[in-house]
């Protein structure tokens, strides 16, 4: 599916009704990795456009690394660090990328209280322009989370705080599909796909 066609669908009254009686609303939408940074101000783009008086769609834009970042942030980590981010910072500096640091980042990733939060700033952004509709959610930053987070754990642990009919989410992978497996950068393999419909010409 082309860039045009991707923005037409999101256009369409019919794509943007939620009725989920049939279908899952996981969505995901692959491109080339070489296009990181195209593909970001596409996004941008879209937002813009989706939202004159022709649509009035306002659409929730979710980078999921930077929301991890708020999250470690967030969260308390000793005397010593002002929060588990910067004990992060701190420990990169001092002995580089160590395999204790690895395993927190994956940990942290994985939990309960991670994904929480995704769902809370969803729910926060979604209640900034109450006037407007929000279809949709556009989930960015896996290419970075990678691999303390895969796309299809995300989608599994997102599970219990997603609400199938308030909104379709969207997530946009750098890389594309080998079989049943995800293969992240066109490189690295990235295991099932998750039960998601991907987003291809029809």
């Amino acid at each position: 599916m082309t860039i045009r066609e991707l923005y037409d669908k999101l256009n369409s009254k019919e794509f943007q009704e939620n009725d989920n009686s049939l279908f899952y609303n996981y969505y995901i939408y692959q491109y080339p990795a070489d296009k990181e940074y195209e593909m970001r101000a596409q996004l941008r783009d879209f937002k813009k456009n989706l939202v004159r008086p022709t649509s009035y769609i306002d659409v929730i834009m979710l980078d999921l690394f930077d929301t991890f970042c708020e999250y470690l942030d967030s969260q308390p980590f000793g005397n010593k660090y002002r929060s588990k981010l910067h004990y992060v910072l701190e420990k990169e500096k001092e002995e580089g990328k160590s395999q204790g640091v690895a395993t927190m980042l994956t940990d942290n990733a994985h939990r309960r209280e991670f994904l929480k939060y995704v769902h809370e700033k969803i729910i926060k952004l979604s209640e900034e322009n109450q006037h407007l509709q929000h279809p949709y959610v556009f989930v960015c930053g896996i290419g970075k989370m990678y691999p303390y987070l895969r796309s299809n754990e995300f989608l599994t642990a997102y599970e219990e705080f997603n609400e199938t009919q308030k909104n379709k989410i969207i997530l946009f992978y750098p890389g594309h599909r080998d079989g049943n497996s995800f293969v992240l950068f066109d490189t690295l393999q990235d295991q099932h796909s998750y039960r998601s419909i991907l987003l291809v010409n029809e």
